[in-house]
């Protein structure tokens, strides 16, 4: 099993958390990842990203040319990225903030509304976690388990109420494609 990831959004959306996380995750189940992050002026509000690719064998690059999973949190993402998702491939699609849809028929499309998730759960800084809860059901490259385990670690003692919401969300995201 190898899966190509591409993560892409506004600066603050959590574009880059997402591939983070599911490559710590994939990596404490004993898989091998890479975690390619795009820094600069991206992180001031422009469109920022990041690659991860999660294998059970070595992986000989990070870059990735095609992808098998995009998280498009914002529609210059999804206008970017989208058309190299590969075919049978999944793009996970900000609804909120993705008003014009790609029009492609051979990728599973998750249209969701984060934002408006993210508001329900009582904040919008979870709407990446509630992504990350769509991959997880659609496509298992990690255990809810292990994600909740290194989210308990990362923020248990600095901010427990967050630790809830961000598992909430994942919980909502999960739920969301059921």
């Amino acid at each position: 099993m190898k899966v190509e990831i591409m993560s892409s959004g506004f600066g603050g959306q959590g574009a880059l958390t997402i591939a983070k996380f599911l490559t710590k995750a994939a990596m404490k189940e004993g898989k091998h990842v890479t975690w390619l992050p795009a820094y600069g002026p991206e992180m001031r509000g422009g469109t920022a990203n990041a690659t991860a690719v999660i294998s059970d064998e070595e992986i000989a690059s990070p870059i990735i040319g095609q992808s098998d999973i995009l998280f498009a949190l914002n529609q210059p993402s999804l206008d970017k990225f989208g058309p190299s998702v590969r075919p049978g491939g999944l793009m996970i699609v900000n609804s909120d903030m993705c008003p014009n849809p790609l029009g492609r028929d051979d990728v599973e499309v998750v249209n969701i509304p984060l934002n408006t998730l993210a508001k329900e759960i009582g904040n919008t800084k979870v709407l990446n976690m509630i992504a990350i809860g769509v991959v997880i059901e659609k496509r298992q490259i990690i255990k809810f388990e292990t994600i909740v385990s290194d989210l308990t670690k990362f923020l248990e003692k600095k901010n427990p109420a967050l630790l809830e919401l961000n598992i909430k969300a994942i919980r909502k995201g999960m739920e969301f494609v059921k």
